[in-house]
């Protein structure tokens, strides 16, 4: 394995968990590379990594560091209070000569921002903390917060090809049908199985990230227009029902409409209630499809969850499905 620079930063969420911090940084190392941190990786204002200006100036820091990638510590919030004093030019500059930009969660703001003004690739993965921290104890600030299994083995694979260079595509096997309430409700099993057709959509851009920050761009210069493209989405804590909203302020702004396919990632830590009376995730989806054109695939390896691949945001892409089976295709993105 050749070894690469990997430069830690923190654009959103303070660090409050120092050991899987450490723990990150040394497993990195392990794996045999140059871990450089920046002087603010551990600042802390209010629940911020320090103020607007000393995140503002780690990113910029992290763009000229010349390193191959350029990780974040930990997602959070508090990107998108400082989108407009990023130098995107230079961001762009630093892709252009290699860097990669790596990170989930509050990163969607930053990711879709950069491709929103300059279409520069930034990758969806894992952040620094849960992705390389956990497989420990948690810092003892952190009273009553379980231990963690070690470092997922996919995880890291996909990145360690995108590092070396050699990673081009995922595929996936969507869920299941029988156990959706597309079955139940007859009219809708036929929306659902479009997903589980065979077809290829080719030559789209691949965006998107965590739903909630995606939504919250709208509206804004940071809001990529892209039409023909793959939309990607994940979100964590949030009802079913928080989630159909959201789809729903996207279907009524045009963008869902605008897109060739919808990737639903994973959606995870919310809980059903005695009121939702067979309301759930796959109740959400159906509806979504039987609004739009575009098919709504499930399951993508992506989102809060140990086990995930790395997608980059902004490149062109292929899709190929075969009933259940989804093949994701980028080919070799410099």
């Amino acid at each position: 394995m050749n070894k690469k620079h990997i430069y830690i930063y923190s654009p959103s969420g303070a660090v409050r968990d120092k050991a899987a911090f450490k723990r990150g940084i040394a497993r990195l190392r392990a794996l045999g590379h140059e871990v450089e941190v920046d002087p603010d990786a551990l600042a802390s204002h209010q629940r911020f990594a320090g103020d607007d200006a000393t995140r503002l100036a780690a990113i910029h820091r992290a763009a000229a560091s010349g390193a191959d990638v350029a990780l974040i510590s930990r997602g959070g919030y508090g990107l998108t209070r400082i989108l407009p004093g990023i130098h995107y030019k230079k961001v762009a500059k630093a892709i252009d000569k290699g860097m990669h930009f790596v990170g989930i969660s509050d990163f969607t703001a930053f990711q879709n921002a950069v491709l929103a003004k300059s279409g520069a690739v930034t990758w969806a993965g894992p952040a620094l903390c849960e992705g390389f921290g956990v497989g420990g104890e948690p810092d003892h600030a952190l009273q009553g917060a379980p231990a963690s299994p070690a470092p997922d083995d996919i995880m890291e694979a996909c990145f360690d090809d995108l590092l070396q260079g050699q990673g081009e595509g995922t595929g996936w096997r969507q869920h299941l049908l029988r156990n959706s309430s597309a079955i139940e409700s007859g009219a809708d099993s036929a929306l659902s199985k479009r997903a589980m057709a065979n077809f290829s959509i080719n030559d789209s851009v691949l965006w998107g990230g965590n739903l909630t920050v995606l939504t919250s761009l709208l509206g804004t210069p940071y809001f990529p227009d892209i039409k023909g493209g793959i939309l990607f989405l994940e979100d964590i804590a949030e009802h079913p029902y928080r989630i159909e909203r959201m789809l729903t302020q996207l279907l009524h702004a045009g963008v869902l409409a605008r897109q060739k396919a919808v990737l639903m990632g994973q959606f995870t830590d919310f809980k059903l209630v005695n009121h939702d009376r067979g309301f759930k995730l796959q109740t959400v989806i159906d509806w979504v499809q039987a609004r739009i054109k575009a098919p709504v695939l499930t399951n993508l390896p992506y989102g809060h969850v140990q086990t995930k691949v790395l997608l980059p945001v902004g490149a062109n892409v292929d899709l190929g499905v075969e009933g259940r089976d989804a093949l994701l295709v980028w080919g070799h993105v410099s």
